[in-house]
Parts: structure tokens; sequence; C-alpha cells
């Protein structure tokens, strides 16, 4: 097919949008950011002067050159965002979570596909530098076999915010929704469906009216009985971070510090280059990278060596330009709607394990 350019629509110039969305659209080639959807306000305009500002879904969704539409508005509202698009013509990209409930992301794939067209999480954490490290050292066997992987995203915000709808009572908000999707996505993507599911999901704070804590463990048996268990942890009490990743093995260890530098870098004003330009995007400091510890002889357990392991460039532009490739027919597309129903089944299982105070299995 030729190389002709997409015309992308972002609703919504929130968090989401401003720092995720616009930035990473306008840095791929063969994309075009046609037009931002922003009900009021002018901080769409001033960022992007010469992209159109649509006041409405319905003047967006008018536009002829728009072939691809990226939602990115609270989260109760994604599915109806994102069915209006697809009946309207257009390709979806839905930022996390792909739904509020499994039988809305499987409704979203099955439209989608009665249209020919694509409907895509926005799981964009598998292109973080930190987990394509973890990635590529699990391909070396650099730590043996893994028995546990520890995945946390931890804050600290001890009270609410006040004004957000992040904070607000609703199944589709807080932090099982928020940041669960990128940890389970991030474990299903190096490991596959578990076998079952153990999860304590909690509202720790004082005061809240969100699920503001979680850990869920991913059970992963074999044959010989030496599984693997993958546990995902997120709390808003976390004053001192736990490692990002901790990893061990029958060889030895990684444990990696911090989060993907890409955000904090384009909160703080960070500009993303045009894909194919010759300026880095973004490599982090050696400070932050994380340390391998392993046994060189398995008799001898107690003689370590460490090492830090550099860490594999983050880029999320990788997602978009997967996404441009798949909507010309160029490439397979790498998070898929099967992807996102997934994930927001086995965050509804977390939720009725918990509650329940048992092991469930997983099914799909």
């Amino acid at each position: 097919m030729s190389q002709r350019e997409i015309g992308v629509g972002v609703i919504g110039f929130g968090l989401g949008g401003r720092v995720f969305h616009a930035p990473f659209v306008s840095a791929v080639t063969g994309l075009r950011l046609a037009a931002i959807m922003q009900r009021t306000g002018d901080a769409a305009a001033k960022a992007y002067p010469t992209t159109r500002i649509a006041r409405s879904l319905d003047d967006l969704l008018a536009d002829s050159s728009i072939e691809l539409v990226v939602v990115s508005t609270p989260n109760e509202t994604h599915f109806a965002m994102a069915r209006l698009c697809l009946e309207a013509g257009k390709h979806v990209v839905i930022d996390k979570p792909f739904a509020s409930t499994s039988e809305e992301a499987l409704a979203l794939g099955k439209l989608a596909k009665s249209k020919s067209l694509l409907v895509i999480p926005f799981h964009n954490r598998r292109w973080d530098g930190d987990f394509q490290t973890v990635r590529k050292l699990l391909q070396q066997d650099a730590i043996g076999r893994l028995v546990t992987f520890e995945s946390h995203f931890d804050r600290f915000r001890p009270i609410p915010r006040e004004n957000t709808w992040k904070e607000a009572e609703n199944p589709a908000n807080g932090m099982l929704f928020d940041l669960g999707p990128h940890l389970v996505d991030q474990a299903l993507a190096l490991f596959g469906p578990p076998a079952a599911i153990t999860a304590s999901v909690r509202s720790d704070r004082d005061q809240t009216a969100i699920e503001d804590a979680f850990d869920i463990t991913l059970h992963y048996p074999a044959a010989n009985g030496k599984g693997l268990l993958a546990h995902c942890r997120t709390s808003y009490l976390a004053c001192d971070y736990a490692p990002r990743f901790l990893l061990h093995g029958t060889k030895g260890s990684f444990r990696k510090h911090g989060l993907d530098p890409q955000e904090p870098a384009l909160v703080g004003g960070a500009k993303v280059p045009v894909q194919g330009s010759q300026q880095v995007w973004l490599q982090e400091e050696e400070s932050a990278w994380g340390t391998l510890t392993v046994a060189p002889n398995p008799a001898d357990p107690g003689t370590l060596i460490t090492r830090q392991v550099k860490t594999e460039l983050g880029d999320y532009r990788g997602f978009y330009a997967n996404v441009r490739d798949a909507i010309l027919g160029t490439a397979p597309l790498a998070v898929t709607p099967e992807d996102g129903y997934r994930v927001i089944r086995l965050l509804e299982l977390a939720r009725e394990s918990s509650a329940q105070a048992r092991t469930l299995k997983v099914e799909f």
C-alpha cells in the first residue's frame, strides 16, 4: 500500500493528550496531528498553533482527513467515545483503561472487526526502557530460570487531590484501572496468560473514594512444579519507593529503581524529536541503571558479581509507528484488542479474588 499520510485527531488535552499522545503523534513520520478536541480553554492551541482545535466530538469526527482518533478522556467515557469513533469509520487508540468492563472490551473488538477498523489499547509501557531491558535480560537467560517477577508502580499521595475525576468514586477509576493496565499488560507481554490469580485490592489511605493500592499475583505453574510467580503492585502510600522491577532466578537477580524518564521529561517541557532525526530520545542517566547480581559458580553462592546494566532506550514513538504501519497494512498490530480485553478481565478477576479472599482460576 502507498505510504500515505494518516490524519490523527486527539480527544482530550489533559495529561494524557498533552504528554503521551500529541507529542508522539507529531514526532512519527507518516502521521499528521490534524486536530485536537478541547472543549474549553486554549492550552492545545498554544501548544500546537498550526493544528485545528475542535470544540465537539461531532466537529472532529466530521473531518474526513482524520483516519485515526485517540481517546484520552476520563476513564468512564472511553467505551462510549470509542464506539462513536468506530461508528464514524475511524480507527481508534484508547488510553488505558481500554474499557470499564471486559464485556465493553469485547464489544469494541467486535465492532471494529465488523467495520474492518482497528481499535487499539494504549499500552505504551511496553516501550519503556526499563521494560525493554528486562525483556532483553530474560531473552539472554541472564538470571537463569525466572522464579519470581516483581513489578511496582508506586506513588506517595496520602491526601486525595481535589477537583479531579481520578479521585471520584467509580469502578473505572482508582489505581487498579489507572496503573493496573500497565503492570498487567507488561506481565502478559512477557509471560502470556496466567493459570490463576490472587489479589488484594484496597483503599489504604485514611480518606479516599477510590482503590488506592493493590497486590496482584499471577500464577504460571510448570509441569515439573517449578513455575513462576509474577507480582504486580501499586500503592499511593509509598513514600520510599520499592524497585520498579525485581527479578530472581536460578543464576541471580536483577533490580531496577526509578521510572522511565520519558513522562517526567515531557512534563518538564522536553520536545520529542521527529522520528529519523539524529537526536536520541531518551537515554536514561547511568545513575539510574539497574544492577545484575549473579553467582558465576552456583556451588559457591557466597561469591557474587554485581554489575550495572545499561537501560535500553525507551521510545513511545514505537507505539505510534506500529499503529501507522498496521493501518497501512505493512505490519501486524503489536497491541491488539484481545490484549486490551485480557487485561481488563484480569483486573476484574483481581477484584473478585480480593473480595473472596481466594485464588481464582483464569479463563478468557
